[in-house]
């Protein structure tokens, strides 16, 4: 098992796109919320007023929704309640990197079913992947980090083949940044399949990372299963009141979102024009595809002042500030003609 590391800090003169977080500070109705916790007392545990409001969203009971210190958190509890030791659990790869940690600590078996060419889910192979063992599938879309989605007619194909009996986990994390009209939306599935759960999170395009709420909704069962298996009291009053204040204000948040997703298409256009092979961006990030040359086009990135995610076979980068494009279209430039530097020395050897 390899220990979760999160994203390198970024010095002063420098844009830290590592983490997927939201540049934009948080709202002043937001930060009034905060303020108004009484941090000396526990939190209300089960985060009632907050999974009433989301259960008014998505036209579901309170009792169908789990809220907890982030949708991975939310996941963890899902893996832990469904899946043990001598059980599989079935995801793309690559795909968000505490998959993996989370199936191997629950003492379950990870199947990490390869990405196709173009760096989506292989949902046909992951549907050959399920055996009597499988207890668990995780569809990721956006996928972190290829920035890939899942469409709906490809997921409602899936659904229709997947044993009632696994349950199937739609992560969409990102899902405020997808604009691809064909790509799946999991609110409007949740009532039609029994074995499905959507998580969501207001990490990402609420802008509350370091808060740590997010939730799950799905069949009660599952949800009483998750609830039995969290840790009491893991989300805080701020992050409840936090949320709450961020969907009466939602929409000044997506007004934020669309302003990234202007700053993804400048991102986009510059790659595509430099000649990269990447697939169109539809979370909040891009991902360079750089195989055995991440390393070295980490680096490239953080001479530029550009903090990247390094993973074994390419980088991803966050959306942030307009103020970074040109400066990682000017690394992203640097690393184009190293890859083809070391392609050419490769052909005369």
């Amino acid at each position: 098992m390899v220990p979760y590391r999160q994203g390198r800090t970024a010095a002063e003169d420098a844009f830290k796109l590592s983490s997927n977080e939201n540049p934009y500070p948080p709202l002043p109705a937001v930060l009034e919320a905060i303020g108004a916790s009484a941090i000396n007392r526990y939190p209300e545990g089960s985060a009632a007023r907050l999974r009433d409001l989301l259960g008014e969203r998505y036209g579901v009971s309170a009792e169908r929704l789990q809220v907890g210190a982030g949708s991975v958190s939310v996941l963890a509890q899902l893996i832990t309640a469904a899946a043990a030791s001598g059980d599989e659990v079935v995801f793309s790869w690559r795909s968000f990197e505490a998959y993996p940690l989370l199936v191997g600590t629950a003492g379950a078996t990870p199947v990490m079913v390869p990405n196709t060419a173009d760096h989506r889910h292989d949902l046909p192979a992951m549907l050959a992947a399920i055996t009597d063992r499988t207890r668990l599938v995780i569809v990721c879309s956006p996928n972190n980090p290829t920035s890939t989605t899942v469409t709906n007619d490809e997921f409602v194909a899936f659904m229709a083949q997947v044993p009632p009996t696994v349950l199937v986990v739609l992560d969409e994390a990102y899902i405020e940044f997808v604009t691809d009209p064909d790509a799946v939306r999991g609110a409007a599935l949740i009532n039609d399949y029994p074995n499905l759960v959507v998580l969501r999170t207001f990490s990402k395009a609420y802008g509350l990372a370091g808060l740590r709420v997010g939730y799950a909704v799905g069949a009660e069962y599952v949800m009483d299963a998750a609830r039995a298996v969290a840790i009491p009291l893991s989300v805080t009053e701020p992050a409840q009141r936090a949320a709450i204040a961020s969907l009466e204000h939602e929409g000044e948040l997506l007004e934020r979102v669309a302003q990234l997703n202007r700053v993804r298409e400048r991102i986009w256009e510059g790659i595509v024009a430099q000649g990269w092979d990447a697939p169109e961006p539809q979370g909040n990030f891009v991902w360079f595809p750089t195989g055995e040359l991440t390393a070295q086009a980490a680096e490239v990135f953080a001479k530029h002042g550009i903090v990247a995610r390094a993973l074994i076979d390419g980088l991803r980068v966050s959306v942030g500030e307009a103020e970074s494009v040109e400066k990682l279209l000017s690394a992203s430039a640097e690393v184009v003609q190293m890859r083809r530097t070391a392609a050419a020395t490769a052909t005369l050897d």
